[in-house]
């Protein structure tokens, strides 16, 4: 990583915006196949393994990322990435010097002839891909970490499935319970308060595979609603050969969801926000209640199942 002069306060006001830069879309901008080609027919070996060094010269000196096409210099030869070049003005952050239009095509036409090592190949990933090729396998790298399921806090924890689980349990002491059936009572002395109304979050271990069941209350429009719903612990296209179903009523009324899991990959808030669950009214959900409508008494009965 390349270290940045102290005492600068160019730097100092850069450095404090984290921010991370995406490979440009535009196909304006540069025809990585045409530049790929007339590396493999230039004197360079394509797939060259890269050295660290190689590594520091392909970093921005703002933003710390790896530098894609176009990347851009000054008169000086100090290289600077295409995302930050508007953000210091067009002027170069070490020597301070106009930046222009000024294209590094070199460093562009060496970064082709790269190879790297996937970012998760500490998570299990052995591939080893092009320069300008890795950003989208990192994208879709089977071997990419999960982010943590828990919905009761901004957890940034991340890791593969097993230890997620153990984070679950040891840190965030949720229920883990072995089986495909279940039956859980949610109970709130204040229904009228939605805010941030989260139930811990239950973890159930069935088929070899761990699901999270989220219960809530939420503000749809000015009303506020309860919602349950499953994740699968694992990817999307595990998910899909699962299926589950959750019901709810009392005094002969019932309530039924029948849905696919979602994966954790999906966060709980876009899962809760596009409503993939089973939704109750508060009029409802106080209607289940029984008694004076006065405390929140739900009690919620599902299943798991692989579909065959």
């Amino acid at each position: 990583m390349l270290s940045m002069a102290s005492g600068n306060p160019y730097f100092d006001d850069l450095q404090s915006i984290p921010e991370v830069i995406d490979p440009p879309q535009s196909e304006d901008l540069l025809d990585v196949g045409e530049l790929v080609n007339e590396t493999a027919q230039s004197s360079l070996k394509p797939n060259v393994p890269v050295s660290s060094n190689v590594r520091e010269l392909l970093e921005c000196p703002v933003c710390l990322n790896a530098m894609y096409p176009p990347i851009h210099q000054c008169s000086n030869g100090h290289t600077l990435c295409f995302g930050c070049k508007p953000r210091v003005h067009n002027r170069c952050p070490t020597c301070r010097h106009e930046l222009g239009n000024i294209r590094c095509l070199a460093l562009e036409k060496v970064a082709a002839s790269l190879e790297l090592p996937c970012k998760y190949q500490n998570f299990g990933c052995v591939g080893i891909y092009p320069y300008y090729s890795k950003l989208k396998h990192e994208s879709q790298c089977a071997f990419r970490p999960y982010s943590c399921p828990y919905a009761g806090s901004d957890c940034s924890v991340i890791g593969d499935i097993p230890f997620l689980v153990s984070h679950l349990k040891d840190d965030h002491k949720v229920d883990m319970h072995n089986g495909s059936t279940f039956n859980h009572r949610y109970v709130k002395s204040n229904p009228q308060e939605v805010e941030n109304a989260t139930w811990m979050l239950t973890v159930f271990s069935c088929f070899g595979q761990y699901f999270c069941l989220h219960f809530e209350a939420f503000q749809l429009g000015m009303a506020p609603v309860y919602i349950a719903f499953l994740r699968f612990m694992g990817d999307d296209n595990e998910a899909k050969n699962y299926s589950y179903s959750l019901e709810v009523g009392r005094n002969g009324r019932k309530m039924i969801w029948q849905g696919v899991p979602r994966s954790i990959r999906d966060s709980h808030r876009k899962v809760r926000d596009s409503f993939d669950g089973l939704i109750i009214q508060r009029n409802m959900a106080l209607f289940f209640s029984g008694g004076d409508r006065k405390e929140l008494k739900l009690r919620i009965t599902g299943r798991i199942w692989k579909e065959v």
